[in-house]
This record gives C-alpha cells, structure tokens and sequence, in this order.
C-alpha cells in the first residue's frame, strides 16, 4: 500500500476562471470558466479515481472495499468515503447556501449532512465571505429579507486573507464574495436546516497550527523550508492538501514519487515513509 493520488474532477461553473491552471498548472478545459475541482469524492456520480501506482484506474470507494484496514485503519471502515476535497476558484459571487445537521437530515427525511471549512489559499483586496447570521436574526427576520431581497444585510460579512481558515458547522449559513446574494436551496428546507441561534463565537477562524478540531475531522497546518524531511509514521491514515513547494515521498522499500503544489495525497494508515521538501513549502494534514 503506498500513498494515492487522484484525478481531478473539473466543475464548470459561470463563476469560475482559470486560476486553476495558472496558480497550481491542472489542466483545465481550453476556454472553460473552472468553479471547482474536486480533488478527493466519494459521492453517488463523482468518485475520484486514483491516479498513480498499480491501483491506477480504481475509484477511492473500490480501494476502500478491498482494502479498507491497510487503507483507513479501521476493518470496518463506513462507506461512502466521509471526506469531500475541492479547490474553488471563486471569480464572482456564489449563492447562500445552508447545509444541514444530522437532526436536520432525520427531521427531513433526505438530503447529506455537512460540516465544512475554507482554508484561505489565495485572496483579492477586500475579498470577503459571508459566515453565518447578524446577532438577534430570526426565522421571520430572515424570511423576510428573502422576500425582501435584501439576504444580504442579514450575513455576517467577513473581509478574509491569505493563509485563513473558517470553519463552518452544519447549519450556517454561507456564500463566497461579494454583492447581490440569492438562496440556492428551497425556501422552507433552508429555513428548517439553519441555526438561528449561532453566535459568532462558534465560527472562529485560525491561522496556524491545528487548524480544525471537531467531531467530523482534524486539520493541522504544516510549513517546511527547503530540504527538510518529514516522517509519515503508520498507524492513522492522513489525507495531505499541498498548498506551495514540492518535494518527494520516499517509502520503506524504497519506492519514490513527487508531489507539487495542488496536489491532494492519501496517506494509508498502515504507509510508512518520509516526505523530503524541495523548496519551501505549506501543506494541510486532514484526518478523520
């Protein structure tokens, strides 16, 4: 078993650009507005595929069912895979949105619940996001503002920089950018999923070290100049998002591959090895 690589899986969206190509070179679509790539999924029409090695051509919901000790630690590990990864290229506004709870999901009947963050890789002057509701808005209040169009003046408006991470338990409500904001999801199913008594003490932002510390996931932020070594010991499979740099992962039998910037590596539980660092480099650890 050896770390894993994906495919990409390209989203085309009338807010994307083409920042995917020019900050980490994936090859996106000629002419082609790129919103999203997922880099790790496990969900019913989009699986990553692995990318490298002789598992090569595998979807990460296959490699799991054959493998899923070596892989994840756990002989009865629960499928579908928990982790969604993506890197979004956001040119303009997206719309609000609000995932819900598992109290939510059962009280409804259907959808996924959903706890997310954003880590801040790159950020415009004044680029902002919107992050859960303003003290004291109720449901009326914030149907209202629906009717009203006025959505906006009821978020949370956060100006955001490079290097941040904002955590964003199920329930609140969200959208990237700036200006005119609609609802994406229907109207009384938002209206059942959001946490109208949040506060902003519960949606904090972090900038080094451990990232994110909740029941879901962890996410701890790495930095290493230039010729350093980091040892991937076995026992807890760990997912790593490489934000800048390069370098190579060398295993205990001797097996090496490269990694760069954009690159999303599945670390199975049971890897040992140790990661060499060309250049200066930051990388996010995701474990579950």
């Amino acid at each position: 078993m050896y770390p894993l690589k994906f495919e990409p899986i390209f989203k085309r969206r009338i807010w994307g650009g083409r920042k995917l190509r020019e900050v980490f070179g994936k090859d996106i679509p000629a002419g082609e507005r790129i919103g999203e790539s997922w880099e790790l999924a496990d969900l019913p029409d989009d699986k990553s595929v692995i990318a490298n090695g002789e598992l090569a051509g595998q979807t990460i919901r296959e490699a799991v069912e054959k493998w899923p000790e070596e892989i994840t630690g756990e002989a009865n590990f629960s499928l579908p895979f928990p982790l969604l990864i993506k890197i979004l290229d956001c040119e303009e506004v997206l719309s609000v949105q609000v995932h819900p709870d598992a109290e939510a999901v059962g009280r409804m009947g259907k959808g996924n619940m959903k706890t997310e963050c954003w880590y801040v890789i790159r950020a415009a002057q004044n680029a902002v996001i919107y992050k859960g509701l303003k003290d004291g808005v109720g449901k009326e209040d914030f149907l209202t503002a629906i009717e009203n169009g006025t959505v906006e003046q009821t978020l949370r408006k956060i100006e955001v920089k490079q290097g941040e991470c904002h955590i964003l338990p199920a329930g609140t409500t969200h959208a990237i950018g700036a200006g005119l904001l609609m609802a994406e999801l229907h109207i009384e199913e938002a209206l059942q999923c959001i946490h109208f008594d949040s506060s902003a003490d519960d949606l904090s932002v972090t900038t080094v070290g451990r990232l994110v510390d909740c029941e879901y996931f962890k996410i701890d932020k790495g930095h290493q100049a230039g010729g350093c070594e980091l040892l991937l010991s076995p026992g807890k499979m760990k997912t790593l998002i490489i934000l800048t740099g390069s370098g190579t992962i060398l295993g205990r039998d001797g097996e090496t591959m490269n990694f760069r910037a954009g690159e999303t590596i599945l670390v199975p539980a049971v890897y040992m090895g140790a990661m060499t660092f060309a250049d200066e480099s930051e990388y996010l650890t995701v474990t579950i």
